[in-house]
């Protein structure tokens, strides 16, 4: 049985784990896919305090060496289910069991290959996935001319015109990236202004291949005869405005927000409307022993930062609840 069991493999899991271990705690972190999270699609980042400049994978990397360094073991399955139950000593032995009287409630953490782990705290940092645009033959064309990552496809694209359709640092990060190496970027935005980070704004707009078309959005899809991805058709965002009609490009690049993967778990978390868990910023649930940490949480920035320090938080509030304080 574990101390700490961590669900999601993102920086807030992984700094999680981290605590947890400098805590003195065994610690299991499972991730579905592959460690690192969404910040494995960022090519630079460069607001990270103290690191001037860091691929995401090169982040993602060294924060998993340093876990593994500390003792942290891991398994890549995805989760599918958290259940209680009592064990007598709360799983920790005769001598523990008077630190932490009353704690009882252990945790089964089932996978989908028929994995069954058990832990005394779980810590919920399940990260989102992507937003889609909702349009018929869309996920047909995914790796087929739509693409949510440019660190991963952009080299398939050298030289083309490509679309990226949003606005925030997300959008902007992926059209300066593609404007390195493609012949033309288009960027597609239904509000009038972009929300991503100035300094970001800056350097797109100095950009000679990119064009932007703002308060427009994606309605459909433009296909070959052979059913291959040829372009977009877009509409007004608004009624005021006009329609701009068909455009061609060879691959559009979706960067338009992401979706919290937390209903599995609703039973034992509060989430809001959106679906994100309805935590505050010390990272408990309305279930003792269960916490949350990252973008799944509840919260009005979404940023590294902000992730790595859920991690940490979520993991001394388990440790607390551990040592019974």
């Amino acid at each position: 049985m574990y101390d700490i069991i961590v669900v999601g493999g993102g920086p807030a899991g992984m700094t999680a784990a981290l605590y947890g271990l400098r805590g003195g705690k065994s610690v299991l972190v499972i991730e579905k896919d592959s460690f690192g999270g969404q910040i494995t699609h960022s090519p630079r980042v460069e607001n990270y305090p103290a690191l001037a400049s860091v691929s995401g994978n090169e982040y993602a990397e060294k924060l998993m060496d340093q876990i593994l360094a500390q003792g942290a073991e891991i398994e890549i399955d995805r989760v599918t289910g958290i259940e209680p139950f009592q064990a007598p000593d709360g799983g920790y032995g005769s001598e523990a069991a008077g630190k932490v009287k009353g704690r009882n409630t252990c945790w089964l953490v089932s996978t989908e290959e028929g994995g069954a782990f058990e832990g005394r705290s779980v810590i919920l940092a399940t990260g989102v996935k992507h937003r889609m645009l909702g349009l018929p033959g869309e996920e047909d064309l995914i790796g087929e001319g739509i693409s949510f990552c440019a660190v991963c496809d952009a080299d398939f694209y050298a030289g083309q015109n490509v679309c990226v359709v949003g606005g925030g640092d997300a959008a902007l990060q992926e059209a300066i990236l593609l404007s390195e190496k493609c012949g033309e970027v288009t960027v597609i935005h239904r509000r009038p202004y972009f929300t991503g980070e100035q300094k970001l704004q800056d350097i797109l707009f100095s950009r000679p291949n990119v064009q932007f078309i703002m308060g427009a959005k994606i309605d459909s899809l433009l296909l070959r005869e052979d059913g291959g991805f040829r372009g977009v058709h877009l509409a007004a965002a608004s009624e005021e405005g006009q329609d701009p009609g068909d455009l061609l490009c060879d691959g559009l690049f979706v960067a338009i927000g992401h979706i919290p993967e937390n209903k599995p778990f609703k039973e034992l978390a509060d989430l809001d409307q959106a679906g994100y868990f309805a935590s505050g910023e010390n990272c408990r649930t309305r279930t003792p022993g269960l916490f949350v940490a990252g973008d799944c949480r509840q919260k009005k920035v979404r940023q590294l930062t902000t992730a790595v320090a859920d991690g940490a938080v979520a993991a001394l509030a388990a440790c607390d609840y551990l040592n019974g304080i």
